[in-house]
C-alpha cells in the first residue's frame, strides 16, 4: 500500500521543518557535543517515543546510529534500546556520548590531567602523513600530537580513556585554518576566519561536557538497557529475532555523499588509515552503498544484482532508471557510475529490511527520516522504491509523510529537479 501525503500521521509530534536535521539538537546536553551532518531532531526522537511508549512500544532499534540521537533519547524517555553502525569512526563517537552517565568530577580531573600531561611533553619530530601537513601549522599539529601521546599513555578505565579520545578527535576541524568545516571534505586551499588553540579548544570541550554530565546525572531517569554495536546493518547478528517493537532511524541517502571520506582526517590523525586508498577495505566495505565510490568495480555483477528476487519488487521501475543513468553518465565530464550506485544501494537497503523483519514483532512500526534523489536530474523515487522493498520484506504497508522540500532555494548546479524530504512509516 502507498500513500504519498503530508498529513500529520501522529499529532503531538514535532512538525517543524528542521526535524529532519540535526540543528536543534545543538541546544541540548549530550546531543550537542558532535554535530553530525545526517542527524536528526532528538526532540522530535523524544515526542514519538513518548506517544508509542502508550501504545506499549518500548524497545527500540536503529540500524543506523551515527552519532547516537535515537539511542540518547532512548535512554532519557526510559525505554531500551539497541542501536547499530557500521562505520568504525562514528560508531567510537556514539559510544563516547553514551557514557554521558561517568561521575562528572572524575571525568573533569582525568581529562584535565591530560592536558597537563600534554602541555609538558616532548614531542620528537615526525614525518607526517601528507594530508595533516596540509591541515595544520607545525605549532598547531605539535600540541595536537601532545594530546595524542599524552591520551596513548592514560591508563584504567576504557569509558574515561574514550572520552578523552572523543574530546581530541571533536577538536580536531575547529583547530585547523583551513577548510575543514564539521563534515566537509577536506579543502586544504580555502581559509577559515576563526580557529581555535588545541589546548583551549580541549578545555572548553571539557567544561562544556562536564556541565552537561553533571545537569544530566542530577535528573532522575528509569534505568534501561542501552547497547549499540559496529556491525554491518545489512545483517544484523546481535539483536535478538522478534526484539523490536518500534524502528527509529535515517539511512544514508543516495545522493553520493562519501561517509568513510568524510572521516579520512579524523581516522588519518589517529593513524587508522594511512591513506584514502585504505578507506575502501577499512571502512566502506560494511557500509551502504551510496555512493559512487563504493561501487566502481561491481561490473558484472550489476546484472546479478538487478535479476536478484530482492529487487524483484522494483524491477520494473529500476531497469529503466539504470539504462537512463548509465547513458546519462557519458553526456558528464565526471562519468560517475550513478548507475550502479542506484542498484547497489536499493539491494542494500533490501538487505536491511530483511534483517530487521527478523528482528522485529509482527506488529512493530518503522519510522525511516528519507530523502529523494535525481542523480544527473534522473529522478528516483526513493520513499516508493523504500516502502515496496519494506513490504516485499515482509512488512505490511507503508505511507509517506513529507516535511520540507529540498533543492529549490538554490540554485543546484547539477540539475533543478525539487526534491523532497520527509519521513517513511511502514507498519508491521
Amino acid at each position: 500500500m502507498y500513500l504519498h501525503n503530508e498529513l500529520n500521521l501522529f499529532p503531538g509530534i514535532s512538525e517543524k521543518e528542521n526535524t529532519t536535521t540535526f540543528l536543534d539538537n545543538m541546544s541540548l546536553p549530550i546531543h550537542r557535543w558532535y554535530r553530525y551532518t545526517a542527524g536528526f531532531s532528538a526532540e522530535w526522537v523524544r515526542d514519538l517515543v513518548r506517544k508509542e511508549k502508550e501504545n506499549g512500544r518500548s524497545n527500540i532499534i536503529d540500524p543506523f546510529v551515527g552519532s547516537g540521537t535515537v539511542s540518547l533519547a532512548c535512554q532519557f524517555e526510559g525505554v531500551n534500546s539497541i542501536g547499530v553502525e557500521s562505520h568504525p569512526y562514528i560508531y567510537k563517537i556514539s559510544q563516547a556520548k553514551l557514557s554521558w552517565d561517568y561521575p562528572y568530577n572524575d571525568f573533569k580531573s582525568a581529562a584535565l590531567s591530560l592536558l597537563i600531561r600534554a602541555k609538558t611533553k616532548k614531542i620528537q619530530k615526525r614525518i607526517y602523513p601528507p594530508l595533516l601537513i596540509k591541515c595544520y601549522p607545525e605549532e598547531v599539529l605539535y600540541k595536537l600530537e601532545s594530546l595524542k601521546e599524552s591520551w596513548h599513555d592514560m591508563e584504567g578505565d576504557e569509558k574515561i580513556k574514550n572520552l578523552c579520545w572523543f574530546i581530541i578527535t571533536s577538536i580536531l576541524r575547529s583547530t585547523s585554518p583551513v577548510g575543514t568545516a564539521q563534515w566537509q571534505y577536506i579543502q586544504p586551499n580555502k581559509t577559515k576566519s576563526k580557529v581555535l588553540d588545541p589546548y583551549s579548544a580541549f578545555e572548553d570541550k571539557v567544561n562544556g561536557m562536564f556541565l552537561d554530565m553533571r545537569l544530566m546525572q542530577s535528573r532522575t531517569l528509569k534505568p534501561v538497557y542501552t547497547e549499540i554495536f559496529n556491525e554491518d546493518s545489512r545483517e544484523i547478528k546481535s539483536i535478538e529475532d522478534g526484539w523490536g517493537d518500534l524502528v527509529i532511524t535515517s539511512p544514508p541517502y543516495a545522493n553520493n555523499y562519501d561517509y568513510a571520506d568524510a572521516t579520512r582526517l579524523e581516522m588519518t590523525f589517529w593513524g587508522d588509515i594511512s591513506g584514502w586508498t585504505d578507506l575502501q577495505s577499512k571502512v566502506r566495505r560494511d557500509l551502504v552503498r551510496a555512493c559512487t565510490q563504493h561501487v566502481s568495480k561491481l561490473g558484472d555483477e550489476i546484472d546479478e544484482m538487478l535479476a536478484d528476487n530482492l529487487l524483484h519488487p522494483i524491477y520494473s521501475e529500476i531497469t529503466p532508471v539504470y539504462s537512463m543513468l548509465k547513458e546519462e553518465r557519458l553526456k558528464h565530464g565526471g562519468k560517475k557510475n550513478y548507475h550502479y550506485m542506484i542498484v547497489a544501494y536499493f539491494s542494500d537497503l533490501a538487505r536491511v529490511f530483511v534483517s530487521l523483519r527478523k528482528k522485529t514483532k509482527r506488529e512493530c512500526l518503522m519510522c525511516f527520516v528519507i530523502g529523494d534523489s535525481a542523480p544527473y536530474g534522473v529522478y528516483v523515487p526513493v520513499e516508493k522504491w523504500l516502502g515496496d522493498l519494506a513490504v516485499s520484506a515482509g512488512f505490511n504497508d507503508y505511507s509517506f509523510e513529507k516535511l520540507r522540500d529540498r533543492n529549490i532555494k538554490w540554485k543546484n548546479r547539477k540539475h533543478n529537479v525539487p526534491l523532497h524530504e520527509g519521513r517513511l512509516w511502514i507498519k508491521g
